[in-house]
């Protein structure tokens, strides 16, 4: 029951206006199809089923459950084999929505159909009754949970006492429904239905209950399930029992190809349409808690229910390693094609993917494009700036382009970017609604189809460690699988308050400093400061890192590097704001030296490095055991540690990781200590 209404709670019905053709298409044949195919073999075989399932009301509600897609269900597998944000996901989890409304008009008729087996006019008052608690629950009762809500500070949680009332509303719906003839879950699902999703008042229903529900409650649901499940009964009943073997088998199979057919016929990907049918026949808690409810309604005995649990569990088991051999939920979106800073000309336009987690970031982002934007070179930026918000309360992801949206005037963050936008850079505002762990899919893909040359990431700095690690596990994400360059942004640096963001659209930073020592990284950290050089209101000072008579370098990335850097040089020679420095050091202890000796002769407003890849391990003997922020890498965490009490910020640069590239940070640790 509490399953059923968290289900319900997490559901959003009007996202059904908001599905295209094709997830109704998808739905409706994936339901009809397996649905009249099972019900011509039930019929074939009726004669050898026994009384009580040869019925015509046993037969639709048979066939129904075989046929139709639970969106709970659904929902669990996706969230576990981490598709929600995932463009197959999506689609299953809209088209599975669709089926679960179906789904209960088939219930609702059942219910009436089996009421009406023994008096006609039981039909009418089931029917009678039904209505009335529908109307009372999504006429009466959501108008409350409307108003909990208007009665709620915006920021605060709802009050303790009606979250145990509610909680205490899901009992006596189930009290009501049963006593009226209704299954006992469908009051709960209708509740749930009910309450507006999302914070505050179903984000708070969802936190409180999830954990007791599913972690507590649900595996004693299973061991009750255990307990009516009786496999020698199977051998001796076996006859009886074909006829629903080969009516579920034919059901299962003709869904998954109608699905795919289906699917296939929009176009879709081969794979991604097997994926579909194959995710769309999953089965799991709904299913067994129909199995119950036939069995309180003398429906099946002890070796039907067996088998059917039984299939249940085969399906699942069976076709969810399937799902992740068809279609890889970690593939990386890394292509072949270089999306980058230093391979994107000057004249070019550069395309930015700005990732935002809350209001604070906003003058960061600000602070840190501008500088590229407000330069001398006739070229233009196209920042596209994606808030990020963790998905709570709700089931399916939600991405929002504010460019089409009708309610775009109350968003403040959109709105305090657009008046940064101007003549050299231009922004595009997005919002997505979706877990930590699977927010990276949404900014990856969000630069994939906007064929950005650079993500900025704001690095966490406050104290909150769940959220702390929620940024760093998105970061991590980003980094391992970005189809581009990847900057992570920490911000320490002076900024206007939200309420004068426009204000002459300054930045505090003046004196940067380029930390240079070899590598990929480095070289797009080296381009993207000399997009900053052109910048007339900064002086950019370069740091180039050598080893002592060289030991230890990589011969080809020397001559990469060598490349670069005297490209830069000439190109800076007549620009007095370029500073061209080198510092020959022979182990990470020199290394550290040298950069308290730079921050004690100078403060710069920010450092702009590398973050590990092609680094000389001399460079850093003896600090890799040190660090312990990978996402910066071991010189971007020393200098986050240095800079403490200052006002310096930080850029920390990853190059492209093309499609064949493998070298992960725990690849270059290992090189590291190879080399020492």
């Amino acid at each position: 029951m509490y399953f059923l209404f968290i289900s319900g709670v997490k559901k959003d019905l009007t996202q059904i206006k908001k599905v295209g053709k094709k997830h109704w298409y998808i739905a409706i044949f994936g339901v009809s199809i397996p649905m009249l195919c099972s019900l011509f073999i039930g019929l074939a075989l009726q004669k050898s089923m026994e009384k009580e399932l040869a019925k015509a009301s046993s037969m639709l509600g048979v066939t129904s459950e075989f046929a139709i897609t639970a969106f709970p269900v659904i929902y669990q597998i996706i969230k576990e084999l981490n598709l929600l944000s995932f463009e197959i996901g999506r689609i299953s989890l809209s088209t599975a929505l669709i089926s679960d409304i179906i789904g209960i008009q088939f219930v609702v008729v059942f219910e009436a159909a089996k009421q009406g087996e023994h008096k006609s006019m039981a039909t009418f008052w089931f029917l009678i009754y039904s209505f009335l608690i529908g109307a009372s629950i999504f006429g009466g009762v959501r108008q409350i949970m409307i108003w909990i809500i208007k009665t709620t500070p915006e920021g605060k949680l709802v009050e303790q006492i009606y979250v145990v009332f509610i909680l205490l509303g899901v009992l006596l719906t189930g009290f009501l429904c049963d006593l009226g003839g209704i299954a006992v879950a469908n009051g709960p699902l209708w509740l749930g239905l009910a309450i507006p999703d999302g914070p505050p008042l179903g984000a708070t229903l969802v936190e409180k209950t999830e954990t007791i529900v599913m972690d507590i409650l649900m595996p004693f649901s299973f061991a009750y399930v255990g307990m009516f499940t009786d496999i020698s009964s199977i051998y001796t009943h076996w006859t009886h029992l074909q006829p629903i073997f080969l009516m579920a088998v034919t059901a299962y199979l003709v869904k998954m190809v109608t699905v795919l057919f289906t699917s296939y016929f929009f176009n879709m990907p081969f794979r991604d349409c097997l994926a579909l049918g194959l995710v769309l026949s999953l089965r799991g808690e709904v299913e067994l808690l129909i199995f119950i409810h036939w069995m309180d309604l003398k429906m099946i005995t002890r070796p039907y229910f067996t088998m059917l649990v039984l299939m249940t569990i085969g399906v699942t088991s069976i076709v969810t390693p399937l799902i992740s051999i068809v279609y890889d939920p970690m593939r990386p979106y890394m292509i072949n094609t270089r999306r980058n800073i230093q391979h994107t000309s000057l004249s070019t336009e550069l395309n930015i993917i700005a990732c935002i987690h809350d209001e604070e970031n906003v003058p960061s982002i600000i602070n840190i494009l501008f500088e590229v934007s407000n330069s001398t070179a006739p070229r233009t930026s196209m920042v596209h700036a994606l808030y990020l918000m963790e998905l709570v309360g709700r089931a399916a992801p939600i991405f929002i382009d504010h460019q089409e949206s009708v309610n775009t005037d109350q968003n403040p963050i959109h709105n305090a970017l657009q008046h940064f936008a101007g003549e050299n850079i231009m922004i595009n505002s997005y919002t997505s609604y979706s877990p930590k762990w699977s927010m990276y899919q949404d900014i990856c893909k969000l630069a994939l189809e906007k064929k950005a040359s650079l993500i900025i990431l704001p690095f966490f700095k406050g104290t909150q460690v769940l959220t702390r690690q929620g940024v760093q596990l998105v970061n991590s994400n980003v980094l391992n699988h970005a189809p581009c360059s990847v900057g992570i942004y920490v911000d320490r640096s002076s900024f206007p308050t939200s309420n004068n963001y426009k204000v002459g659209k300054r930045s505090s930073i003046n004196n940067f400093a380029l930390l240079f020592m070899g590598g990929s990284d480095a070289r797009e950290a080296l381009s993207y400061a000399d997009r900053i050089a052109a910048n007339l209101d900064v002086s950019l000072t370069a740091i180039r890192f050598l080893s002592h008579n060289g030991e230890g370098d990589n011969e080809m990335e020397k001559k990469l590097d060598d490349g670069l850097v005297t490209w830069f040089w000439v190109k800076n020679e007549g620009n007095e704001k370029v500073v061209y420095k080198e510092v020959v050091v022979k182990n990470g202890e020199d290394t550290i030296a040298a950069l308290h000796t730079l921050q004690n002769e100078q403060f710069f407003d920010l450092w702009i490095l590398g973050r590990n890849k092609g680094i000389n391990p001399v460079l850093l003997q003896g600090l890799t055991d040190w660090s312990a922020q990978n996402e910066l890498g071991v010189i971007g965490d020393f200098l986050v540690s240095m800079n403490l009490d200052t006002t310096t910020s930080i850029l920390v640069m990853q190059q492209q990781i093309l499609r064949g590239q493998e070298l992960t940070s725990l690849g270059f640790l290992k090189t590291i200590a190879t080399c020492r």
